[in-house]
């Protein structure tokens, strides 16, 4: 007989203190941390950590050229105006990211034009995008969601075909490789962040990577107020030549993010074996589908997404009902689960009010050409079905190991074994998520 369940009464099998929290602070860091104060630079677009992490980064991923960025965002914004995109045209993007893979889109009167995701591995569908493209279509911006890399070679051929740009949102996915290449490198331009919940965290910042060298020089001033250098001294000459914006990074997050990256390798293996672990043993029970990682491809799982399928598991309740139900029963069984995404872009206020900057910008240039854009998020089923199943698992990252994950999985059986006591407590007023601290957030 199943024991009692934590959310009627009985002993949770997880405390919060079984989690440790990321990031992993070693003595690299601290080193080059010491390192920034002991010179006395703080800041700069030329300084020693900013510029030694750009080369690392470009080495290790295999780039010609890389530029520190305050944040992942910006080093998105930075592509895209690199390649001119300007108002009204449009960039196809995923109905399921983080908000600043479309907002970046408006950050230049651009459009973004949403496309469903693959139900497998919640990347950009590329047999969607055909239908997207128009005349006024100008780039494709796929993202490597939580790490699992976008299929690249139909994207790829989809935008030569079109005479498209491809923008890679590699923000979540450092380290992440498709068909032996890394991930951020495919396209024109890719974009990593830095941010503390990151495989590799500064705290905050991002890297902005091309092998185009015009696409690098145009980015480097939209990095800085559009503002040139003078090519003799390399000192500021305040004539900006085009619009630019202050998107740099500082020393004392290149120094964090540096020493990060030299154990990226050995962090990302442990997320892996986390994860693999846990696929391995929670697809064993009925109504659990684990994330998948595409063949020929490496996943670097920034997050763990489970989703919960009701009929599978032999009950006979709406997904989302269920997914919250069973969200709630592990939570108070101590596994810290909760969603991150809870809807398609597209449903988000700023699209439906289509508010924008200003009055209905950038949508009103194009629909003064009698072109209107609709957001419907029935239009954005795949998406939809992955928000109302999905959550995450928060016991992947490192130092945690499998000592963890065993009693994460134990906590999946023990609630799984006794679904019609969790679908009695499924309106009980519970709310999962994690403490900020596990990821470095005060």
């Amino acid at each position: 007989m199943a024991s009692r369940l934590a959310i009627d009464g009985g002993p949770p099998l997880l405390t919060r203190a079984d989690y440790q929290n990321w990031p992993v602070i070693t003595q690299d860091e601290r080193q080059l941390i010491q390192e920034v104060l002991d010179c006395g630079i703080v800041a700069g677009g030329t300084a020693p950590q900013v510029t030694a992490l750009e080369r690392e980064w470009r080495e290790y991923v295999g780039a010609k050229y890389c530029l520190t960025t305050g944040s992942g965002t910006a080093a998105l914004h930075m592509g895209l105006a690199a390649i001119d995109v300007g108002p009204g045209d449009e960039v196809l993007v995923p109905a399921y990211t983080f908000l600043a893979t479309a907002s970046s889109v408006m950050h230049q009167m651009a459009i973004p034009v949403f496309v469903d995701i693959d139900p497998v591995t919640y990347t950009l569908d590329p047999a969607r995008l055909e239908a997207a493209v128009t005349p006024r279509t100008k780039a494709i911006m796929p993202v490597h969601i939580q790490g699992c890399p976008a299929d690249m070679d139909p994207i790829l051929e989809l935008a030569c075909r079109h005479g498209l740009y491809v923008i890679e949102d590699a923000c979540q996915a450092h380290g992440a490789m498709y068909k032996g290449r890394m991930c951020g490198t495919l396209g024109i331009a890719g974009a990593f962040s830095l941010n503390n919940l990151k495989n590799l965290c500064g705290g905050e910042g991002g890297l902005f990577v091309t092998n185009d060298e015009n696409v690098l020089k145009k980015g480097d001033l939209v990095r800085y107020f559009g503002d040139e250098c003078d090519e003799v001294t390399s000192r500021q000459k305040y004539n900006a030549s085009i619009m630019g914006y202050m998107y740099r990074n500082q020393e004392l997050p290149a120094a964090l993010a540096r020493g990060q990256l030299r154990h990226l390798t050995a962090f990302n293996d442990t997320r892996i074996r986390n994860a693999e672990y846990l696929s391995r043993e929670l697809r064993q029970i009925p109504g659990v589908i684990p994330p998948v990682c595409p063949p020929d491809c490496k996943h670097v799982y920034w997050f763990y997404a489970v989703r919960f399928d009701p009929q599978a598991a032999g009950v006979d309740v709406d997904p989302r009902r269920f997914r919250v139900a069973v969200e709630k029963a592990l939570f108070l069984e101590g596994v810290l689960v909760g969603q991150w995404q809870t809807m398609p872009v597209p449903a988000q206020d700023v699209f439906q009010s289509m508010l924008g900057i200003g009055k209905r910008y950038p949508w009103a240039i194009n629909e003064a050409q009698g072109i209107h854009y609709r957001y419907d998020p029935h239009d954005y089923p795949v998406a939809q079905m992955l928000c109302d199943t999905y959550t995450n698992v928060h016991s992947i990252h490192p130092p945690n190991g499998l000592a963890l994950n065993e009693r994460v999985v134990a906590a999946f059986r023990k609630v799984f074994d006794s679904l019609g006591t969790v679908l009695d407590h499924a309106d009980d007023d519970i709310r999962p998520g994690f403490d900020g601290r596990l990821y470095g957030v005060g």
